[in-house]
């Protein structure tokens, strides 16, 4: 597979919707992992991201315009024991949850379909990743109406052991703007991954799409102590 850069992915793109990356830094001693988000309507972009415990979730910016808070206020990220949990919906719960009852990550999902919201019926993407022995391994997936049906749910679980320096692989909702939006298609996207995590973040957020963009996640974990360091960005 060829490698892709990551931000001429996004800067190619007006509207990937939201998007996880997850993979190991240049230098071989971090796990990485991204989210962000994106919106076209007053609702959507009307949302920051705010640290919770270990994780992050989402919150209105301006309380007074939220208008629906079923599909944009919940946790993306949660931290259970070892794993570190990043989605773009509340399946994110439902995944805790599950792996908390000894369920796998793929079990834990399979109560969950993509999102009610015709016609668009947006994909729940989902990454888990498994931290020990100074490594990890991690999976993603991606839960998707047929072809714009919903009378059938399509299931994709990808997993990714050992993974090696500067690679990542990046899954997002939606091909390209479009209405009604068209899913993401095919196994997520390798893409390399360069620098600090102050470089991959700056990276990241100038090549969203400066319209669209909302918020935007980024985490290096250290594969030899489990220390972490967090970034978030903001556009309100």
């Amino acid at each position: 597979m060829q490698m892709l850069s990551l931000a001429e992915e996004l800067k190619n793109n007006a509207y990937p919707g939201r998007g996880i990356v997850i993979g190991k830094s240049e230098d071989g001693k971090k796990a990485v992992t991204a989210y962000f988000i994106m919106g076209r309507s007053e609702n959507s972009r009307n949302r920051i991201f705010v640290e919770d415990g270990q994780g992050i979730r989402t919150q209105a910016f301006d309380p007074s315009k939220l208008t629906d808070p079923s599909l944009i206020i919940y946790a993306p990220v949660r931290v259970l024991g070892n794993k570190i949990i990043v989605t773009n919906g509340d399946q994110t719960d439902t995944i805790y949850e599950g792996m908390d009852k000894q369920l796998t990550f793929e079990q834990s999902l399979r109560c969950r379909e993509f999102e009610p919201d015709a016609p668009n019926y947006t994909p729940r993407i989902s990454g888990i990743l498994h931290m020990g022995n100074g490594g990890f391994n991690y999976a993603m997936s991606i839960l998707k109406s047929n072809n714009g049906n919903p009378d059938s749910c399509q299931r994709y679980t990808f997993a990714y052991e050992n993974p090696a320096a500067g690679e990542g692989r990046f899954i997002h909702t939606y091909m390209h703007d479009g209405n009604p939006l068209p899913s993401f298609e095919g196994e997520p996207k390798l893409v390399g991954i360069s620098g600090g995590i102050d470089e991959f973040t700056d990276m990241l957020w100038e090549n969203l799409n400066p319209e669209n963009k909302v918020s935007l996640f980024v985490r290096f974990i250290d594969l030899e102590d489990g220390t972490s360091q967090t970034r978030i960005v903001n556009k309100n």
